[in-house]
């Protein structure tokens, strides 16, 4: 009969259904509650193996207190991870416990030494037994010495002896009588799955030549501009040939003239489908050179992963019934009414040969992993079965498990979890749509704390091809900065569609709408001053460089919110115990006028005392401030800077430099950006 529970064991999705996330190199907690009845001890192990490895490796669980057990989890490579807790009676554990109680109250029971000495030598058989057999030596000894004693005091000291090998007798394995929980898992990404900056671009704006469209050798010409950026993943939009039925003219309009390129998203040409490269933008070759100079650089290529097709794509012919059909045997172009788009047609995923279909989406993923594409941003999942893409992903990652997936789908809440639950590395988010306080607190708070955070990895992004956001339409540079912040020191995940995000560009085809710019990129060529004197290039480099420089960005679970006396600044910091690595960073949310208020921060979120002294160095602009306690003002002016990014030093610096705390009004540790303002525009 089983005396021990196992039960909420954490991290575990829909009670195992599916996996927890996880990065190579960093750590996962799991915990559990193991207890029995009465007062009995437990012990408590966590098991794990890879999925489909025979081997299980078992690490002792520590009690935190309340019946509740951790231990931590690191995963050296990518893949898929079961593991289980395993509980037991600790027999040794409770007569080590009331024979010290007998023994402080020096009442000898002559019963201890031998039920002790028969105790710790199972210990040793089982330290023995294990793989390593480390320590069953000396728990031998240690019986021997409990056998020996004969008194209240000759036991206490063999007691401190056990006392002090406590480490050594937490690794002995469970029993053959241990309660298992039910078996969860973990999915195992590679380290730039957990932390990633992302920079989307069109090949055919790239041309250095403002007289022809721009080319994948071109792009290569501009990848030292996106890596001296700092960024890790340089994203394309579908590089495929694109249709000429119904094509795109500008502004999505549906009348195309003769040089009008079209929508990429409209794939499938004479020229071929979902595994060729446009001809206007080059060959497969110079997609393997772009491919290769990006990985020279630093940078990953990931690609647009759309599964629709143009009224051209060689599947419309070869496979007409891969295709729904209306009631006169047409077949059905794409729909969000009132909308249509007579230049795509979607896949029916019902279809009768859907194994068929099946296997060319993912021999598509084959044909492009072959090419040296690891990453994929997915276009609107939300519009394909769950079945699918669970099948899809793990079909694809049992052949590379190192391969990223980021899930495209702006829709409802539940479907955006679904689909970050069936393996999704990451998740475009709400975040473009976020803009005060409260809205981005709670958001940001669910994103990193909620129930979906074991498993869906936020990637935000302030701007994207279909969205011009209304936050950045009339606060000029500043809104582009603040945006900016927020979304690279938020989220460990990010990205900004460029050039339109460091040059500015805020002119939506609607005036007062979030739809698309005013002359997308999506239906004609751009070409783009990349020395505008306007651009923001310099600002985004040293965020990103503040990123890598700092390994607190990376860990959202760490995100805390600190207090500030004005709604239109917002303070958050992040901490990454194991090194002491932390940053604090504060943004205005008025791109017009000044902002100043005291922040009240918790300095145990950043690992340190109530009333420590310390420096923090703002990465923005160089200057490094004098603060003492969690009450320090700030003041920031956007037309100076709309924020600071603070690196957190917990060695006070004497010769700290910034503004004057008297000019401001301020206490001694101010931080400062700007004169004082009027406190009448100051509260706008």
């Amino acid at each position: 009969m089983a005396h021990v529970v196992v039960e909420s064991v954490s991290p575990a999705v829909d009670g195992g259904r599916f996996a927890a996330k996880a990065t190579v190199g960093s750590p996962v907690e799991v915990r559990a509650d193991v207890f029995s009845h009465g007062h009995e001890s437990v012990r408590a192990h966590l098991r794990h193996r890879a999925v489909g490895s025979r081997r299980w490796a078992t690490v002792p669980m520590a009690p935190i207190g309340n019946d509740r057990f951790a231990a931590r989890l690191t995963a050296e490579e990518p893949g898929s991870i079961e593991f289980e807790v395993l509980g037991e009676l600790d027999v040794l554990g409770g007569w080590r416990r009331d024979a010290r109680r007998r023994a402080d109250a020096r009442a000898f029971d002559p019963d201890d030494p031998g039920r002790g000495s028969e105790l710790l030598a199972r210990f040793a058989r089982r330290l023995a037994s294990s793989p390593s057999r480390d320590g069953a030596g000396l728990v031998r000894e240690l019986a021997h010495a409990v056998a020996r004693a004969s008194g209240h005091d000759e036991l206490a000291a063999a007691l401190d002896s056990l006392d002090d090998a406590e480490d050594v007798l937490r690794l002995a394995p469970p029993g053959r009588g241990a309660v298992a929980s039910p078996r969860h898992r973990l999915l195992v990404s590679r380290a730039l799955a957990g932390c990633s900056a992302w920079y989307e671009c069109f090949p055919r704006s790239a041309s250095p030549d403002p007289t022809r469209p721009g080319t994948l050798r071109d792009l290569v010409g501009r990848l030292d501009y996106v890596a001296a950026m700092g960024f890790d993943v340089l994203y394309l939009p579908p590089v495929h040939p694109i249709g000429r039925t119904a094509r795109k003219g500008p502004g999505n309009s549906p009348v195309a003239g003769p040089g009008d390129p079209g929508s990429p998203w409209a794939i499938g040409s004479a020229s071929g489908g979902h595994e060729s490269v446009a001809p206007e933008l080059g060959t497969l070759e110079d997609l393997d050179a772009l491919v290769v100079e990006a990985r020279s650089r630093g940078m990953e290529v990931a690609l647009d992963l759309a599964f629709q097709c143009s009224p051209d794509h060689p599947w419309v012919e070869e496979h007409p019934d891969w295709f729904a059909h209306r009631p006169d045997g047409t077949i059905a172009c794409a729909e969000n009414p009132p909308k249509r788009y007579e230049d795509i047609y979607p896949l029916d995923f019902d279809t009768a040969d859907r194994s068929g279909l099946y296997d060319a989406l993912l021999g598509v993923v084959r044909h492009w992993v072959g090419h040296g594409i690891r990453i994929f941003r997915v276009d609107n999942p939300h519009t394909k079965p769950f079945a699918f893409w669970e099948w899809l992903l793990e079909s694809a990652r049992a052949e590379d498990p190192g391969l990223v997936f980021l899930s495209e789908a702006f829709t409802r809440p539940k479907v955006m979890h679904r689909l970050a639950k069936l393996g999704f590395d990451q998740s475009y988010t709400y975040f473009t749509w976020r803009e005060t306080k409260e809205e981005l607190t709670d958001y940001f708070e669910d994103l990193a704390h909620g129930p979906g955070s074991t498993y869906l990895r936020p990637n935000a992004w302030p701007n994207t091809p279909d969205i011009c956001a209304t936050s950045l339409q009339s606060g000029g540079r500043a809104s582009f900065v603040a945006r900016l912040v927020l979304a690279a020191c938020l989220s460990a995940n990010y990205g900004i569609y460029g050039p339109p995000f460091e040059l500015l560009l805020d002119e939506p085809a609607v005036p007062g709408t979030d739809g698309d710019y005013s002359r997308s990129e999506k239906y004609e060529v751009r070409h783009w001053d990349l020395d505008d004197p306007r651009s923001i290039a310099d600002v985004v480099t040293r965020v990103n460089s503040a990123r890598r420089a700092h390994r607190a960005f990376a860990l959202d679970a760490s995100l805390r919110f600190h207090r500030v006396d004005n709604d239109r600044l917002l303070c958050w910091s992040k901490h990454d115990e194991a090194t002491g690595d932390a940053v604090v960073c504060v943004v205005s949310l008025d791109s017009r006028w000044p902002q100043s208020g005291f922040l009240e921060l918790d300095l145990s979120a950043v690992g340190l005392a109530p009333d420590a002294s310390f420096t923090v160095h703002d990465h923005l602009d160089g200057a490094i401030y004098s603060w003492s306690g969690g009450r320090n003002f700030v003041l920031l002016d956007p037309s100076r800077s709309p924020a600071h990014v603070f690196s957190v030093s917990a060695s006070h610096d004497s010769s700290a430099t910034g503004p004057d705390p008297s000019r401001a009004g301020a206490t001694a540790g101010a931080a400062s950006t700007a004169p004082p303002t009027p406190a009448k525009r100051a509260a706008r």
